[in-house]
């Protein structure tokens, strides 16, 4: 899930928001062999996105994706090829996508911007401990928001209890923290985090 949350970062506009990021996680990881998305409303009101229709807008406007006709699920098919060379096979992405959209967020109701830094974090942990390191650039590209948008958005995943501690090494540019007792603990996730993580 890691690379696949950096692929997305360097096709997505820089400008595209949160929402559309968690909207186009979900499609890109439940795509099938023909790059073509079924998306149950279930699936897409779980994403709690208000109004999702500007989500979905953005996605097209970007190129990454167009609809098809619906039938009980929302239907797209995605357009980037480089999509189908990211990810592991599908049953793995399938699992991915259920944790993503059942595990990572501080709450329901958070926007999707705590949401997807959640997962950010969480996905970059090393597998077996609760101490990660990235990039601060590479974090923010994948959350769309600028570096500067970090330590607030950092303060928040703290106060929800996702984090414990975080650091920022503004000469190198590296940023470190510690999971809090409510962020997912990873000991399950491998590698590229396409397996399901344990939540206690």
């Amino acid at each position: 899930m890691r690379e696949m949350l950096n692929y997305l970062a360097t096709v997505l506009p820089e400008e595209t928001r949160a929402g559309a990021r968690m909207l186009a996680l979900q499609c890109a990881l439940r795509m099938n062999n023909s790059a073509q998305v079924r998306l149950p409303h279930g699936v897409v009101r779980s994403l709690r996105l208000e109004p999702a229709r500007d989500s979905w807008r953005e996605l097209i406007e970007a190129g990454l994706l167009r609809p098809l006709p619906p039938d009980r699920a929302v239907a797209v098919q995605m357009l980037d090829a480089g999509l189908l060379t990211q990810y592991p096979a599908r049953p793995d992405r399938l699992r991915a996508a259920d944790w993503a959209l059942r595990g990572t967020c501080p709450a329901r109701t958070s926007p999707p911007l705590l949401r997807l830094a959640a997962l950010s974090f969480v996905v970059r942990t090393a597998r077996g401990s609760n101490h990660g390191v990235a990039e601060m650039d590479l974090v923010a590209r994948e959350c769309g928001v600028p570096a500067a948008v970090l330590p607030p958005l950092l303060e928040q995943l703290v106060i929800a209890g996702i984090l414990t501690t975080w650091q920022a090494a503004l000469d190198t540019g590296e940023l470190s923290w510690k999971l809090g007792p409510k962020g997912l603990h990873p000991c399950s996730v491998n590698e590229d985090t396409t397996q399901t993580p344990c939540t206690s």
